[in-house]
């Protein structure tokens, strides 16, 4: 069973960046996709960024300039570069692996990231 553990979520005024960190419990190489996704007070979870086996990325129109995805399958990381926050980036944010044969899909725990003056 895979383990994912986010970090470096937290309070950030608007215009400020804050960088996101997934550590997997094993080798990430496998996997047909990462991503990181959000899921705001009384509103569904929604796809961020994401980045598929081979280094395409996708994003939410809403984060397109402002966030990068980036994956070191050396260290089993994914990482999630946030800039420009405005307050209405509040949310969880969560981190997300999945395998599609056979199905597999994983989910961190979350880590909360407020946009606040």
């Amino acid at each position: 069973q895979v383990q994912l553990v986010e970090s470096g979520g937290g309070l950030v005024q608007p215009g400020g960046s804050l960088r996101l960190s997934c550590a997997a419990s094993g080798s990430i190489v496998s996997f047909n996709k990462m991503g990181w996704y959000r899921q705001a007070p009384d509103k569904e979870r929604e796809l961020v960024a994401g980045i598929f086996q081979y280094g395409s990325t996708t994003y939410a129109d809403s984060v397109k300039g402002r966030f990068t995805i980036a994956r070191d399958t050396g260290e089993n990381t994914v990482t999630l570069q946030m800039n420009s926050l405005q307050p209405e980036d509040t949310a969880v944010y969560y981190c997300n692996a999945e395998h599609w044969f056979p199905r597999g899909n994983y989910w961190g725990r979350g880590t909360q990231v407020t946009v606040s003056s």
